[in-house]
C-alpha cells in the first residue's frame, strides 16, 4: 500500500468532487466497484489507488475528463485523455459531422460553442439573426452569452430580456456549481451586471421551455420571433476538446417564426 502524509492532492480533490455530487462514500464505492473502506483510505490520504481505480472513481462521480486528467496528475500519473486542437487533421470527421449538422438545421440558427460559451462555428441562419451586432462583440473569441445580453448585442431586440437573461445566468451558475470554472464564474458576474432586475412573480413562458422572444434585425420589420433551444454534446468523447463542445440549436416555437427565419436566410 502506498501512503501519503497529507490530506490534499488526490485525497482532497476526491472529497471535494464527492461532496459536490452529494454522494456518500458507500454509494461511490458501489458505483466504482470497490469498498467503502478503500474509498475512506483514499480520501484520508492513507492510500493512493492505481490509475484504473482513479478513472473508475472519476467516472462514477461524472467528473469532466479535463478534471479527470488533473486527478491523475495529483496522484502522480500521466494524463490519459488527450486534448487535440479542433483543426488537427485527426478531428476532420468530427468537424465534418458538426458542419453537416449545422447546415442540416437550416433555415434555423445553430451554433457550436466550447465550455466557456465561446463560438466555435455557426450556420448562416445564426449570422442572419445576429445582423447589426457591434463588431467588437464578433471579434474572436466570440462569447455567445455576452453577445446575447450586451446592450450593443442582441439585448435591445430581446422582448423578454429580464426573464431570458436570468434564465441564461442561472444556467451558467448551475454549471459552475456542478463543475467549477473561474472563467465561467467571471462571465456569470459580467452578465449579472448587464442584466435587468430579476423578474418577480410567475414566469410568462411556455410550460416546457423558456422561450427567446426576439425582434427581427431590421427595425422597419419589427416582427417577433419566438425561439426555444436545445443543447447537444458528445456523450462518449474521450478527447477533452470534443467532450467540451456543445451544439446549441434554436427552434421555432410557432409556425410564424419558422416562416420568418426562412425569409431571413433567403435575404
Amino acid at each position: 500500500m502506498i501512503t501519503e502524509s497529507t490530506g490534499g492532492g488526490l485525497a482532497g480533490a476526491l472529497r471535494v468532487w464527492r461532496t459536490r455530487r452529494r454522494v456518500s462514500q458507500l454509494e461511490l464505492a458501489v458505483r466504482a466497484g470497490t469498498t467503502q473502506r478503500h474509498v475512506s483510505f483514499i480520501e484520508s490520504g492513507r492510500s493512493i489507488p492505481g490509475r484504473s481505480m482513479i478513472i473508475r472513481l472519476a467516472e462514477s462521480l461524472e467528473v469532466p475528463i479535463r478534471e479527470r486528467n488533473e486527478l491523475l496528475l495529483a496522484a502522480g500519473f500521466a494524463p490519459v485523455y488527450p486534448q487535440t486542437r479542433l483543426d488537427d487533421p485527426q478531428l476532420e470527421p468530427i468537424r465534418t459531422a458538426l458542419e453537416r449538422i449545422l447546415h442540416g438545421h437550416l433555415p434555423y440558427p445553430a451554433v457550436v460553442v466550447d465550455r466557456h460559451g465561446d463560438l466555435v462555428s455557426a450556420n448562416a441562419a445564426f449570422h442572419a439573426l445576429t445582423a447589426g451586432v457591434a463588431p467588437h462583440l464578433l471579434a474572436p473569441p466570440v462569447s455567445v452569452p455576452r453577445m446575447l445580453l450586451h446592450p450593443r448585442g442582441l439585448a435591445p431586440r430581446i422582448l423578454n430580456l429580464d426573464e431570458w437573461a436570468w434564465h441564461l445566468i442561472d444556467s451558467i451558475e448551475a454549471e459552475c456549481a456542478r463543475n467549477p470554472d473561474d472563467r465561467l464564474q467571471d462571465l456569470a458576474s459580467e452578465l449579472t451586471d448587464l442584466a435587468p432586475p430579476r423578474p418577480r412573480g410567475s414566469p410568462h413562458h411556455l410550460g416546457f421551455a423558456v422561450p427567446l422572444r426576439l425582434r427581427t434585425p431590421d427595425p422597419a420589420d419589427g416582427r417577433e420571433l419566438t425561439l426555444i433551444t436545445t443543447l447537444t454534446h458528445f456523450g462518449t468523447a474521450t478527447d477533452v476538446t470534443i467532450a467540451e463542445l456543445r451544439l446549441e440549436a434554436f427552434l421555432p416555437a410557432d409556425r410564424a417564426t419558422g416562416t420568418v427565419l426562412a425569409e431571413l436566410l433567403e435575404r
